[in-house]
């Protein structure tokens, strides 16, 4: 039954999300493999409309948080507050206790704040003071960058980069799309009913992320899947380009995340097997923020995705 959940959320999120249809794939892919997911793309393009429309669906709670220079660690973490009725320290609980959290323009944090959310993250727990609380088992982090505005940026340290499960480009919508968006806009202006969802609850979140790692995947996938990654770490086994253009290859942690979402798309398609295509489709995704070009590859006008398109055609499934 929770697949029909799961296609019947996504039909919603389509419908609320017009015209970004890798954004919301891609956010139920990470909510399954239970991951964390960075949108880059221009403003406008309904970042924050998507985290709130999934949240709507899910037994789940939200905040927004808007990252800006002067925030600090605590204005995520919480703080304790002095109580001087009885002269004790309360802890009072930031945004971060939220189920889904959306990390606006998180490059315009300094460091501290994103220590704080790493440890978040990776940890499922905060530190403050001399005590460390835990997070709700429901957590997912979707942090957004603004490509165009990088004056007063912070960018993100490779380290901390490497804990998102994938890194997510979108772009503008088509006119047929911005027509459709038009429609919806009015629509809502004018307080017209918004078809209703069903409500995925948390205990079936948890067992379809069970389903998922559960779904079958063949050694000669498994074999692909340690190839790619591996051809990152080793480029001049497979080709004189790769070597020129690859500075840095990707951590085991790209192993798995390849590994969870491509089980977790094949199971959002309906399939009890994961199929080379889902590999090639996440591929990108998982990649993009956990390779670094050589100086060269960036002087020849080589992107990142270039290069993982060289990659992939390079190595074939056994």
């Amino acid at each position: 039954m929770a697949i029909e959940h799961f296609s019947s959320l996504k039909e919603h999120l389509s419908q609320q999300i017009i015209g970004q249809h890798a954004l919301v794939e891609n956010l139920l892919i990470a909510l399954l493999a239970n991951g964390h997911l960075i949108v880059e793309g221009p403003p406008g393009l309904a970042k924050t409309r998507a985290v709130n429309a999934l949240a709507d669906g899910l037994e789940a709670d939200f905040h927004r948080v808007q990252f800006t220079p002067d925030l600090l660690p605590a204005d995520l973490t919480g703080t304790d507050i002095y109580r001087p009725e009885d002269g004790t320290f309360v802890f009072q609980p930031g945004p971060l206790f939220r189920n889904l959290v959306l990390a606006d323009e998180i490059n315009r944090a300094p460091a501290k704040v994103q220590s704080a959310l790493l440890e978040a993250m990776a940890e499922g727990q905060i530190t403050v003071g001399r005590k460390t609380y835990p997070l709700p088992d429901l957590f997912l982090v979707m942090a957004t960058q603004n490509p165009i505005e990088q004056e007063g940026t912070y960018p993100l340290p490779e380290a901390q980069l490497d804990r998102f499960l994938m890194h997510l480009e979108i772009d503008y919508p088509d006119a047929e799309s911005e027509l459709a968006i038009l429609k919806l806009n009015r629509g809502e202006a004018l307080n017209e009913a918004k078809k209703a969802v069903d409500v995925i609850s948390q205990s079936e979140i948890f067992s379809a992320r069970e389903a998922v790692m559960k779904i079958h995947m063949a050694p000669s996938i498994e074999n692909y899947i340690v190839d790619l990654i591996m051809a990152t770490r080793t480029p001049e086994k497979y080709d004189d380009k790769l070597k020129t253009w690859l500075a840095y290859g990707a951590s085991p942690r790209a192993t798995i995340a390849l590994d969870s979402c491509a089980r977790a798309r094949a199971w959002l398609n309906g399939r009890d097997f994961v199929s080379p295509e889902d590999v090639q489709a996440v591929f990108h995704n998982v990649l993009r923020h956990r390779i670094l070009l050589t100086y060269q590859a960036e002087a020849e006008g080589i992107t990142t995705n270039q290069l993982l398109d060289h990659l992939l055609s390079l190595v074939a499934v056994a």
